[in-house]
């Protein structure tokens, strides 16, 4: 049991890492226009507390060596992309994107670290504490792509809900499942269940809308050119969604 725990352990860290670096192609535009442009930095800075706190859990937990090298990685890439976002960022986005940054990824997290290890006694209370904070940053996070979802159904296109993105939270979420199964591990288990049950919802709603805007192209013998579509680990500007929803109606 420990050994196919270790496996699916393993592939959950490439599955994750692989989400994790999925920004690497819009921070390339980035670095080459030298400008954010109307990219939001709020994804970069919630996955880093993400995997911040998840990082501190591993270390915490007995056997937790798996959740550390992945998010430890996640923690790596996400400071290098909330980097680049800070230098280019225009000036007025660059000092709300430093404030948050300050304290969401710097004072938050010292601030759960000093509660852990000072105010906190006992190892399981301690594991169970940073474990339901993880826990709850992560079911945040697979729920942000609701918003999403509602602007698919509402203007009947998956344009603004990626293919590769919620294949990605649908792999990734469910390879952690089975490794919170194997190792017993609830605070892993239930955000990753929701992510599991949403990436399934918004792979059943892909297929259902793809297949509906083929039929209507093939009926009107209108050819809709697709743009790359970009992965983006994190949240989806819900604003922006809404936008293009109201102009749409």
């Amino acid at each position: 049991m420990a050994c196919l725990s270790f496996i699916i352990g393993i592939i959950g860290n490439v599955t994750a890492i692989l989400l994790f670096a999925s920004p690497i192609k819009t921070f390339w535009w980035v670095v080459k226009k030298r400008s954010t442009e109307s990219y939001n930095g709020i994804p970069y800075i919630c996955t880093l507390l993400n995997t911040c706190l998840w990082s501190f859990y591993g270390l915490l937990k007995p056997g937790g060596l798996l959740l550390v090298t992945v998010n430890g990685v996640g923690t790596i890439l996400q400071i290098i992309f909330v980097t680049l976002f800070l230098i280019f960022a225009p000036k007025d986005k660059k000092i709300k994107t430093a404030y948050m940054v300050a304290v969401l990824n710097v004072a938050f997290p010292l601030l759960v670290i000093a509660i852990t290890l000072l105010v906190i006694h006992g190892a399981s209370k301690k594991l169970t504490f940073v474990g339901i904070l993880s826990a709850g940053i992560s079911i945040v996070m697979y729920a942000a792509p609701l918003s999403s979802m509602k602007t698919v159904i509402k203007t009947k296109s998956v344009e603004y809900m990626p293919f590769s993105l919620s294949f990605c939270v649908f792999l990734n979420a469910g390879v952690w499942c089975i490794y919170s199964v194997l190792t017993k591990d609830i605070f892993v288990g239930v955000p990753n269940i929701l992510g599991f049950l949403l990436g399934s919802v918004q792979l059943i709603l892909y297929s259902f809308y793809k297949y509906k805007s083929k039929m209507l192209e093939k009926s009107t013998d209108v050819i809709i050119e697709e743009g790359p579509t970009q992965i983006v680990k994190g949240v989806i500007d819900m604003r922006v969604n809404d936008e293009v929803v109201k102009s749409i109606e």
